[in-house]
């Protein structure tokens, strides 16, 4: 089985992968609980890897 090869890029400096297709909103409810996990780790506002678990939960969640 192949390992996973780890970039040196941080996530922010990669281009979205095409495989995802088109980039979706954030419900309210998504944007409220990436603001929780800001909150809880001592940052006024959500950065991208706290928007991207949200989103992350709720793909998985779908394709159960």
């Amino acid at each position: 089985m192949a390992a996973k090869r780890k970039s040196n890029k941080p996530v922010w400096e990669k281009p979205r992968p095409k495989s995802l297709g088109k980039p979706k909103k954030l419900t309210p409810a998504q944007k409220a609980s990436a603001k929780a996990a800001a909150k809880k780790a001592g940052r006024p506002y959500p950065n991208l890897i706290d928007s991207m678990r949200v989103a992350a939960k709720a793909n998985r969640k779908k394709k159960k």
